[in-house]
């Protein structure tokens, strides 16, 4: 089944499915998006475009989040947090008289029980918390132990400090031990770069 979304292409930022992303709308096209949202389903789609220029093309999977916490500005603003939904793939981009641009787009369904072996977990966490203290990270171990395997997974994911075409590869990864994979390779690889070179890739 196919449905209609409205899109948010934003460089370098992911939403998952079942956690949350802050967003501050203060373009007036993403302005009318909202508000175009607010009297339909709520419902934003979070894409990534492949490159940081106006209309450029989009990759294929995104994720719908549906408004939660919102605060309307005087001057036509908004501050909002949006929950993530589900994923979805594109089908086609379509041709409206909007200023936001739109898509047909199926979504994806995932696969509620997913867990991590022991081994995949304890791995996670190893190769964590030495990006965590080679990045000078401060972080709440005891309250990251008991996050389930999804939230945490998926958590770090959507804010790990990596380019924009490896979060997107996080975002494809097609099951939980495959994303949990391709962060551990990302976490060793960006920790262990050239001080003089800021960027990381898989490309």
């Amino acid at each position: 089944m196919t449905t209609r979304l409205s899109i948010f292409p934003l460089p370098g930022v992911i939403l998952f499915p079942g956690l949350q992303l802050p967003l501050h709308i203060f373009e007036p096209r993403y302005r009318a998006l909202v508000g175009d949202a607010l009297v339909r389903d709520r419902r934003i789609a979070m894409i990534q475009p492949q490159r940081p220029v106006e209309g450029a093309p989009l990759y294929s999977i995104g994720c719908v989040g549906r408004i939660g916490e919102i605060e309307a500005m005087d001057d036509g603003r908004y501050n909002l947090v949006l929950e993530g939904q589900a994923r979805f793939r594109i089908i086609r981009e379509l041709d409206v008289t909007t200023a936001f641009r739109q898509v047909e787009a199926e979504l994806i369904e995932e696969d509620e029980d997913a867990v991590l072996s022991a081994v995949e977990r304890a791995g996670f966490e190893r190769e964590a918390r030495r990006f965590a203290d080679n990045q000078g990270y401060s972080v709440d171990w005891a309250s990251v132990e008991r996050l389930d395997d999804e939230t945490l997974i998926n958590g770090v994911a959507q804010i790990a400090p990596f380019d924009p075409a490896s979060k997107q590869a996080l975002l494809e990864a097609p099951d939980l031990p495959a994303r949990c994979e391709l962060l551990i390779q990302l976490m060793y690889f960006y920790g262990r770069r050239d001080g003089d070179d800021d960027r990381v890739t898989l490309q």
